[in-house]
């Protein structure tokens, strides 16, 4: 990346006035104000995704708003997953100061507090990843999220942005049929989900998204890839700034952070309509992955597993049930705000394209 750097002030002037005149010019330049060129602030951020990781991307597309719009004067230099610490690693540095801040998401602080993990996994009572964020910001979701980093002594002011695109059921060597297929598989997740395919029967290692395949590898891996899974269908990405240094800056700096994350919010959706749409074109013509449609009886296993692990951790855990509270009461409303008002969009597109677009496979 292009950083800018301060410059020296004017160059020398030409020495043919007699020190008097110096003096003289000296004197009358008083008479007008200084410029000054406000100092640059320099912020070593890291994300959790590896360098070709269209995450790494968005993250590099956050960072570029912000250098951007504050004019030079904060500089936030992005480093890929690894280059200082590991990806699971990253809140801890942000809390010591080690690193300025980061890019990741909510789930991967599991370990710390289990309730964290609500935004991202699972079914968020029917939200899709939009109306999460929109209960984040307008439901409460905001503060609970920082009364929870406070009961754990972080020093990290966070910012979710970015609605994620509902992830896959997994991809495997044969399509899916039945839950009692999922038994035994080796699956990679996160946060809540791990628990839930757990209770699916599957053998569970819990690692960030970078550290399994890289970017668009799982074709090199597996042809048959399941579509459509309440595990991690409402995600979002945070930014993580340390505390002290985010309460150091200036209040106008602040906004362009607050500016530039709802700006690449609504940016990284767009890009991902445009590029997942391109990459589900090539992975099905160029790679040939066959696409299927995850069974409804798999999607209905999800959700009663869910409600049991909910219910169990929302017992053990009082920041748990107060997320789960606020988040269904957000939900009733907005989902079904969303449900009556908002026309059916597949049949517009079936009159279109019904004869020409081949869904998803049934199983």
């Amino acid at each position: 990346m292009d950083f800018l750097k301060n410059k020296d002030a004017a160059p020398t002037r030409r020495k043919f006035l007699s020190k008097a005149a110096a003096a003289t010019a000296g004197t009358a330049a008083l008479g007008f104000p200084m410029v000054s060129k406000a100092q640059t602030t320099t912020l070593r951020f890291q994300s959790t995704w590896p360098t070709k990781d269209i995450f790494h991307e968005y993250a590099g597309d956050f960072v570029k708003k912000v250098n951007d719009m504050s004019g030079g004067r904060l500089k936030i230099e992005l480093l890929p997953a690894g280059s200082v610490v590991p990806a699971f690693g990253l809140l801890d540095a942000v809390n010591k100061g080690t690193l300025d801040g980061g890019h990741g998401v909510v789930a991967y602080w599991y370990g710390k507090n289990s309730a964290v993990a609500l935004w991202g996994s699972g079914p968020s009572f029917g939200m899709d990843a939009n109306q999460v964020l929109a209960w984040h910001y307008y439901g409460g979701g905001k503060q609970i999220l920082e009364d929870i980093y406070k009961s754990l002594n972080l020093n990290v002011v966070s910012y979710l942005y970015g609605p994620m695109p509902t992830q896959p059921f997994g991809w495997f060597k044969k399509p899916i049929t039945k839950v009692e297929d999922v038994k035994g598989m080796k699956f990679r997740t996160v946060g809540l989900a791990v628990d839930m395919y757990t209770a699916q029967g599957a053998a569970v290692n819990p690692l960030p998204g970078g550290e399994i395949v890289p970017a668009l590898g799982f074709p090199d891996v597996s042809k048959v890839c399941m579509l459509q899974s309440f595990h991690q269908c409402s995600e979002q990405f945070e930014v993580l700034f340390n505390k002290t240094k985010y309460d150091a800056l200036p209040q106008d700096l602040k906004h362009i952070i607050d500016y530039a994350v709802q700006a690449s919010s609504a940016d990284m959706s767009w890009k991902a309509a445009d590029r997942y749409s391109q990459d589900y074109i090539n992975l099905r013509t160029k790679d040939g992955v066959s696409f299927y449609k995850t069974p409804d009886a798999i999607l209905r296993n999800q959700l009663e597993v869910w409600d049991k692990l909910i219910e169990a951790k929302g017992a053990e855990n009082p920041h748990f049930k107060k997320v789960l509270d606020s988040m269904k009461a957000f939900a009733e409303r907005s989902c079904r705000y969303g449900f009556d008002y908002n026309v059916d969009y597949r049949m517009a597109y079936n009159h279109y394209f019904g004869r020409q677009a081949a869904p998803a496979k049934k199983t």
